[in-house]
């Protein structure tokens, strides 16, 4: 499945970010802790070039611990990469960032100019909130939905730091499967993008693979499912998910899964893991290459088209009637 997804206020937030690029002396992107590779930006990666970034994984209350650990180690591993962990629970650690900030940019310390540093992520990662903390005051509009900050503004945040505040941007195409079904299970993308019990599946599906524990005792179940379906089934009677008849209504369980996901009741979850991303990635290398194959072969056959053997037969023949007249020409 392909989501296409990406307004026009979007192309040109992505416009504004290329064009302030140069004026900045820092990026910072904002993540979302639970699934830090879905919803990292590429276009961002493109443009960035050498410029020192951090990388914010936010809403780090909802996600795995141990897991968390293990994308910061791996985001590390990028060149001029840092990276902090925020929560809208934990202020004291957002206040952490503006410290590393001035350690990254410790060369411009004594300069008349202030830092600027520019703050980019996904919609509905918590990006609103988190420079609301730093501010210390409303500054960016909040709300539990995609697409609220609809424009690029500045924030003097003191301390001799500027923040470049911009639009939460998605990219024109989102190449993995997997991880258009992850943003659409965290909520980064709206309700009307994608079919609920679509994504309910598959978070169904990952969810009692890596937390058996947790599914089975959220949803009061003697023993776990092996499979989406039927767990969704169990689930849809312990939680009154039955519609007339006393037939499942699939989509509202999973809208019920989806909800208590995104709102933390599930407990601390991580929806990919740095492993499970190498296997992905693999595969997704292997599909553009047959792609491009599949693709340089269309391409061909249209320039030979598609002849029969006696019609390939009668084209050579006029070819070599053509080029005897050429030469028959030139000798006159």
């Amino acid at each position: 499945m392909a989501l296409q997804w990406f307004p026009g206020h979007m192309h040109k937030a992505l416009k504004e970010i290329k064009e302030s690029l140069n004026q900045v002396d820092i990026l910072i992107e904002v993540l979302d802790a639970r699934i830090p590779y879905s919803s990292e930006n590429p276009e961002i990666a493109k443009i960035r070039g050498d410029k020192p970034c951090i990388k914010i994984l936010n809403k780090y209350d909802l996600a795995d611990p141990e897991l968390t650990a293990l994308w910061q180690e791996s985001l590390e591993k990028e060149r001029g990469v840092k990276t902090i962990t925020t929560s809208s629970d934990n202020p004291g650690n957002s206040k952490q960032l503006m410290q590393l900030i001035r350690s990254i940019c410790s060369y411009k310390e004594g300069q008349p100019k202030a830092i600027k540093a520019m703050i980019t992520g996904i919609p509905n990662v918590g990006k609103s909130t988190l420079i609301n903390i730093l501010a210390d005051r409303i500054i960016a509009k909040t709300g539990n939905e995609p697409a609220v900050t609809k424009s690029q503004q500045r924030i003097n945040l003191g301390s001799g730091i500027i923040l470049f505040d911009t639009p939460g941007v998605l990219w024109p195409k989102l190449e993995n499967p997997n991880s258009i079904y992850r943003l659409a299970s965290s909520g980064a993308v709206k309700n009307t993008a994608m079919e609920y019990d679509d994504v309910g599946f598959f978070a169904a599906d990952y969810l009692i693979k890596a937390y058996p524990e947790v599914m089975k005792e959220r949803f009061k179940l003697d023993e776990l499912p092996s499979t989406e379906i039927e767990f969704l089934e169990a689930a849809a009677k312990t939680r009154g998910a039955i519609a007339s008849g006393g037939r499942v209504n699939l989509h509202k369980i999973c809208e019920i899964l989806l909800k208590e996901l995104q709102s933390g009741k599930l407990g601390r979850v991580t929806l990919e893991t740095p492993e499970m991303l190498i296997c992905e990635k693999e595969e997704m290398a292997k599909a553009a290459a047959k792609k491009a194959e599949a693709k340089a072969k269309r391409k061909e056959k249209f320039k030979t088209g598609s002849l029969t053997p006696d019609k390939k037969d009668r084209k050579e023949k006029r070819e070599e009637k053509r080029q005897e007249q050429s030469r028959r020409m030139r000798k006159k």
